[in-house]
């Protein structure tokens, strides 16, 4: 195994001070390396990036906000380039390695954040999600990750990649901890959760995934019905997640190229192939697809609001584990485009979603999750660590 698993960057150590005692002193983490801190260069997962962006004077509010908490900064983690992959893989930098399942990718884009975590090089990290790339790697590596109500975390001094889907997200290895993360990021809910809150479960979603993956989820369907009982079944056709991809995919694009083009073509970026193939789709995407995609999510998002209410939705966060490291690009292109079917709900809707640790296949990590009603990420991560501690 690499010394650092390949998960933090090899930056000079910089000294970055944190508050002597606080709920989470005593504890390390790891930043990826799209939040600005003092001291640090922000590389965003590409030498061009990381060679303009000089070192930074100040410190994004929210890891600034687990400093002043007593953590200890560990070190910035790896990332896809510009965050616009999930693979994991890096043709700049490498492959951080999947702490739970070391033959298989670990997921991205928070990539390095994931592994650190897992190989157990810190306690927890910071990622960031726009179409998975916290819960993703949560499912790859077998930890808990949390993607918040769109906007509930800030990413202030965050390198962009679709603002309007942009979150904020962490992973941690145990329940607990995940519990005091949240307690210190999230602030109390706008819509808490009852004390006894309805939940619900969609057949069609995990109809989705392959037989075997169906079966390994089985135990852990178990145990959250311990603490839930009764899941009521969302009988209802779902709205078209096909569409709900389409129009994830053009918004995702469209903001993208506009985040990162400008610089990509003036300053002739060199692109690993699947993030230049990206990036060369989304310069394609045009003003009518863009709105027409914007007119399809607020359909979406009305639509599940109706169907699922405030109930707490338990669903798979990905179709199956881990691809193996020397899978091809296609086939990982393709795992890709199936768990977008699952990932797009929380993002159209801006909803918090929480992959819980609890099953696995052929010995690596499989996730399910929690999604609850905008709002409710607190409630929802205490009952996650309720279900993990049952």
């Amino acid at each position: 195994m690499q010394d650092n698993a390949f998960a933090f960057m090899p930056y000079p150590p910089a000294a970055v001070e944190h508050a002597p005692r606080g709920p989470l002193a005593g504890f390390t983490f790891g930043v990826k390396d799209l939040f600005d801190i003092v001291g640090y260069p922000t590389g965003g997962g590409n030498p061009h990036v990381l060679a303009m962006s000089g070192i930074k004077q100040h410190t994004a509010p929210t890891v600034q906000r687990l400093l002043d908490a007593g953590a200890a900064l560990a070190g910035k983690t790896h990332t896809n380039e510009m965050a616009f992959s999930m693979s994991g893989k890096n043709m700049h930098y490498g492959t951080p390695r999947n702490g739970a399942a070391p033959d298989r990718i670990p997921g991205g884009s928070s990539s390095g954040s994931a592994s650190a975590v897992s190989n157990r090089l810190c306690d927890f990290a910071l990622g960031t999600d726009t179409g998975g790339s916290v819960r993703t790697p949560a499912s790859y590596c077998g930890l808990y990750g949390l993607r918040p109500s769109h906007g509930r975390i800030s990413l202030q001094d965050c390198q962009p990649l679709c603002p309007s889907m942009d979150t904020a997200g962490y992973f941690t290895r145990d329940a607990a901890l995940f519990a005091q993360v949240g307690e210190c990021l999230l602030g109390e809910d706008d819509a808490p959760l009852p004390a006894r809150p309805e939940w619900a479960i969609c057949d069609a979603l995990f109809a989705l995934l392959p037989a075997a993956s169906q079966a390994a989820l089985l135990p852990a369907l178990q145990q959250i019905t311990a603490v839930a009982g009764d899941l009521r079944s969302l009988s209802a056709p779902l709205p078209s997640l096909e569409e709900a991809y389409w129009a994830f995919r053009f918004i995702q694009g469209r903001e993208a190229w506009l985040a990162q083009g400008e610089n990509i073509r003036r300053h002739g970026f060199v692109l690993g192939p699947d993030v230049a193939g990206r990036f060369a789709w989304s310069e394609r995407v045009t003003d009518e697809q863009y709105f027409s995609s914007c007119a399809v999510r607020e359909r979406f998002s009305a639509a599940w609001r109706a169907l699922a209410g405030n109930r707490i939705l338990v669903l798979p966060t990905v179709p199956d584990i881990a691809p193996l490291l020397n899978a091809n690009d296609a086939d990982i292109e393709e795992t890709r485009r199936l768990s977008h079917h699952l990932l797009a709900i929380a993002v159209l809707c801006g909803v918090p979603q929480i992959n819980l640790p609890l099953a696995q296949k052929e010995g690596a990590p499989l996730g399910i999750s929690l999604i609850g009603p905008r709002g409710s990420d607190l409630s929802l991560v205490r009952i996650a660590a309720r279900i993990a501690a049952g």
